[in-house]
Order: C-alpha cells, then sequence, then structure tokens
C-alpha cells in the first residue's frame, strides 16, 4: 500500500505561483501609537510592526511572491493592488474602519481579500464585505486558505469562512517575515514567546482566543528573532505576549537565555513587556528580569479600588497590595506603566480621585486610562447583552450603557488626562523614577563600545530634534532641560532621550483629548479622521 504523506501547513506546495499582498491597516491615532513621539525619533513612522501579518507573510509557500505594506508608514499603491492576486490583511477592532476601507479599494482593482487576526475571529459579523476570513489562529485554517488561493485568485460568489481547530505549534513557527520591513522605521521592535492567560478577568477576550494554558516557542526561537531585530537596528524590543508570566516556569526557562544574549550583547538593547501585578510574588524571575535588561512593563492596574477588582474577577491584582508590588517591581530597576479603566459598573463620583490619588502616590509616569468597552467573547458582553445595555450608536467610544451618563463617565475620563498628563506631574514622576528605579538597572560593561558612528549620528539627530522641539518650542521646557542636566550629570543618555519622547507625547496627547475629538478608548472602532488618500 502507497504511503502519502499528510500535507501540513509547513510542508504545503501549492501547484500555481501566487503573488501575495500582505497588508496591515493603519491605526487612528490614539494614546497607544505614541504618534507624537516620531517627529523627534527621526525615521520612525510607527509603533510597533504588526506581528501576526508577518507571520503569516513568512508562512506563505515560497514558490509564491509576497510583499508587505505597513498602512501606518505609507498608504498601499494602486499599483500594487494591480500586481496582486491576493490581498491578506489583519487587524483589531480599533482597525474595523480601515480594514474595511481595504476591502472596498482591493474589489476596485477586482482583487480577492482575505482577512484574519483577532477582531475577525471574535466578531466574523462584523465583516460581511470581506471574500476569505480566517477565524482563529494559524494552523489547519490556514492551510485551507492557501489551498483555495492556489485553486483560483478569483473572488468567490459568496462568502468563505476558515476556522482552525488545528493550531500550528508555536515551536513551530517560522521567524516573522522581519526581512520585509525597516525596523528602524519603527519606535519598537517585537517578538512574542506565549499566547494565551490563565486568568479570566470579565472584560478581557484572551482567554477565549487564545486559551487559558499557555502555549510557548522555544528560547531559541526567540534568540534568533532578537538577533534579526537588533542586527536591523532596532534599540528597543517589547514582547507582546498577553502575560509573560502566564506560565511562570516558561517565563523562568527563558530569562537566562535571555540574561545570556543581553551579556553577549553587553546590554545594548531595552527589553520589556506586559505582564500581570503578581510578578511581585516572583523574586526569582523579577531578579533574571533586571538581569536581561527588562527595563519597562506594562501591568493592567485597572483600578485601585480593591471592590471593583473582585468584580471584574481581577484578583491576582489583590495578592499583594498594589503600591507594595509596584515598589516591589520598581526595586529590580523596572519602571511600571499602568493600564486604567473608567465606567465600571463600580465606579461613583469620588472614582477619579481615587485614580488620581494612586498615580501621585505610585508615581508611575504612564498612565493609560480607557473607557471600557465590552469585547465579543467576553463574560463582559454576555453579561451586559443579557441586560440589554449594549449601545453601538454613533459618536460613542464604548459600546456599553454604563449605570451614570455616558457624558458624565467621558466628563471624568477627561479629568484623570487632564491631571494626570500635566507637564509638571509628569516630569515629576520621573524625577521619582530616576531615584527609586533606575539606579537599579544593569548597565553595559564597555559602554564605549556602542558609541559607533552611527549611534553617535543617530542621538546627536535625536537630541538636536528633541532640544528644538521640546527645550525651545514647548512651554514646558523648563521642566524639560531641569530633567535632561540630571540625567546628563549621572551619565544616563539614554533616559534624556526617552523621558523627553514619551513625556511630550502624553503631554501632546492628554492636550488633544481636552481639545479635539480624541477616541476615549483603546478598543473604540469609531473613526474621527479619513483615511490617507491612496498612494499612485
Amino acid at each position: 500500500m502507497l504511503f502519502v504523506p499528510m500535507v501540513t501547513l509547513r510542508t504545503f506546495r501549492p501547484v500555481n505561483v501566487r503573488r501575495i499582498l500582505c497588508v496591515f491597516p493603519a491605526y487612528t491615532k490614539a494614546f497607544g501609537t505614541f504618534d507624537h513621539a516620531f517627529p523627534l525619533m527621526g525615521p520612525v513612522k510607527a509603533f510597533m510592526p504588526p506581528q501576526g501579518i508577518l507571520l503569516i507573510a513568512a508562512l506563505v509557500p515560497r514558490e509564491w511572491q509576497v510583499r508587505f505594506v505597513d498602512e501606518n508608514i505609507r498608504p498601499v499603491m494602486e499599483s500594487e493592488l494591480a500586481w496582486a492576486d491576493a490581498v491578506l490583511v489583519s487587524g483589531m477592532h480599533i482597525q474595523r474602519g480601515q480594514i474595511l476601507d481595504l476591502a472596498r479599494r482591493a474589489h476596485r482593482e477586482g482583487k480577492v481579500i482575505a482577512l484574519g487576526g483577532p477582531s475577525v475571529s471574535a466578531a466574523p459579523e462584523h465583516y460581511a464585505e470581506i471574500d476569505l476570513l480566517h477565524c482563529g489562529e494559524v494552523g489547519d485554517g490556514t492551510l485551507e486558505l492557501f489551498r483555495r488561493l492556489d485553486e483560483t485568485a478569483a473572488r468567490p460568489e459568496r462568502q468563505i469562512v476558515y476556522r482552525t481547530i488545528d493550531r500550528l505549534p508555536m515551536t513551530e513557527f517560522p521567524t516573522p517575515a522581519y526581512r520585509l520591513i525597516d525596523i528602524r522605521q519603527y519606535l519598537l521592535g517585537c517578538v512574542q514567546y506565549s499566547s494565551g492567560c490563565p486568568f479570566t478577568c470579565e472584560f478581557c477576550d484572551i482567554p477565549a482566543l487564545y486559551g487559558r494554558n499557555p502555549r510557548l516557542k522555544r528560547p531559541p526561537q526567540i534568540l534568533a528573532e532578537l538577533d534579526e531585530l537588533t542586527d536591523g537596528g532596532t534599540p528597543s524590543i517589547y514582547f507582546v505576549d498577553d502575560n509573560f508570566i502566564a506560565n511562570p516556569r516558561a517565563a523562568l526557562d527563558l530569562l537566562p537565555h535571555l540574561v545570556e544574549w543581553q551579556q553577549r550583547r553587553d546590554y545594548s538593547v531595552r527589553l520589556s513587556c506586559e505582564l500581570t501585578l503578581n510578578v511581585a510574588g516572583y523574586p526569582e524571575i523579577l531578579e533574571l528580569m533586571r538581569e536581561a535588561f527588562m527595563t519597562n512593563v506594562f501591568c493592567g492596574v485597572e483600578t485601585p479600588e480593591p471592590d471593583a477588582l473582585r468584580a471584574m474577577r481581577k484578583t491576582q491584582n489583590l495578592r499583594t497590595p498594589i503600591l507594595q508590588a509596584l515598589d516591589t517591581i520598581n526595586s529590580y530597576g523596572i519602571e511600571v506603566a499602568a493600564g486604567i479603566i473608567l465606567g465600571l459598573d463600580t465606579d461613583t463620583p469620588e472614582t477619579p480621585d481615587a485614580i488620581l490619588e494612586f498615580i501621585e502616590a505610585s508615581q508611575i509616569p504612564i498612565v493609560t486610562s480607557n473607557l471600557l468597552v465590552a469585547l465579543p467573547q467576553t463574560p463582559l458582553y454576555e453579561r451586559l447583552q443579557k441586560a440589554s445595555r449594549l449601545n453601538s450608536g454613533e459618536g460613542r467610544d464604548s459600546n456599553i450603557e454604563y449605570l451614570q451618563p455616558y457624558e458624565d463617565v467621558v466628563a471624568r475620563w477627561k479629568r484623570v488626562i487632564r491631571e494626570a498628563y500635566e507637564p509638571r506631574k509628569i516630569y515629576a514622576r520621573y524625577a521619582t523614577q530616576a531615584k527609586k528605579t533606575y539606579p537599579n538597572r544593569k548597565r553595559p560593561a564597555r559602554p564605549l563600545d556602542q558609541l559607533t558612528w552611527a549611534n553617535v549620528r543617530r542621538a546627536v539627530e535625536v537630541f538636536l530634534r528633541t532640544a528644538w522641539r521640546v527645550g525651545i518650542c514647548s512651554d514646558y521646557r523648563g521642566q524639560f532641560w531641569k530633567m535632561a542636566w540630571r540625567e546628563l550629570r549621572q551619565g544616563n543618555i539614554e533616559s534624556v532621550f526617552q523621558i523627553a519622547m514619551v513625556a511630550h507625547h502624553l503631554i501632546t496627547f492628554g492636550r488633544e483629548c481636552l481639545t479635539r475629538d480624541v477616541q476615549a478608548s483603546a478598543y473604540s472602532a469609531r473613526r474621527r479622521e479619513e483615511h490617507a488618500p491612496m498612494a499612485r
């Protein structure tokens, strides 16, 4: 009997040659895109490379030609759409308008468009205009999508949905197609070690989309990605894991490799990640993070009110008093950025006071405040749907009927923004970090080795832009120069750039929130500006 080997996503060999255009849609400018920092950073035009679509680009059969365009850097050209046999797109809920706009442009050129990523996986009903839907992670659904594109590049008569049941193990993931980007155009590089989170916070869709049992890459995969990004010129790399310590044993397995890598690179690249506050209970992990030059983490603090944390099922934030946990993390040289949510059922008129008191007590420089949004496939969405409290009306940045009037919740959000992002307060919080956090960080053993001509030229260019825009043209230039002289006297040249860049974005964005039409939630799909015209 003739044995026929099973075809997998990694072994699939197409019959026909195809030209595949991978596109990542633009974000509407918001807090998390850090747009206001880009003019200070020279060639930087976008925040981070999109991992998902670059992974798909790396999985495209090698017999096919593939191109990639990130519309956060530049719009897709008509000639590129004309070149393509098929357009592959990925995106999040906040990019829904831009995704549908891409579909219209592709269809004008007669091209079939396929959409994957977290938004369509959670809510395929939002994308009736898309030809081919890829729901779920890479795996057998991806293989079926590729087979269909191999058979025909024509648009289907009706929408086809491919759902992944058997996921490709992360140990078999190729390195994302970083070769298709110029990493110097991004503020940060990024890698992913794990996927999934064991916690079941009411508002979070991660367990439904990616599971509660985190899946992992192997450390050599991560080191290869770090090398490629670093050799490409990135100064900072972010671990985009849903929760870096979702599996503490896995974190302990990877971190010694990162320590060795940093020692080999002499701490020339800052690492950062997203994790939960219960990391404060893992001193071994924190010490290895310090040794691996993890300088920044993002934590979903959500609220300083214990009853609210219990109501949202985020009790992991209660294992250690929040301020104590933050001090513990800072003691390892790690600065914390905090996510805060307004619009909870437990909110009261005093909630903004509690948030502002928390910011003052914690001295966290970066605080991202968002209105609560009910994401599909979350316990919150199901609860509010049963209570008939979902409202997707025009002009709203949340789909929730709050227990307080929507206008009052937005006004509280604006108050937090106004007071938290006041220049004097931001620079004061950074001054505190300079005293209690930065001295605990690792330093290069051979700092002069990093004074290459390219690094010196880049530093001079960034400093001149910063000195002009912030040190001369801004109305908070006194705060900037006070910080700059303090850090320069201590030899912390890079800190000057980091603080000035982030503070400039926070201050500028904060003022826009009070004077312009700015989205009050990182998950708002409301568009406040038209997409840039297509390049020709």
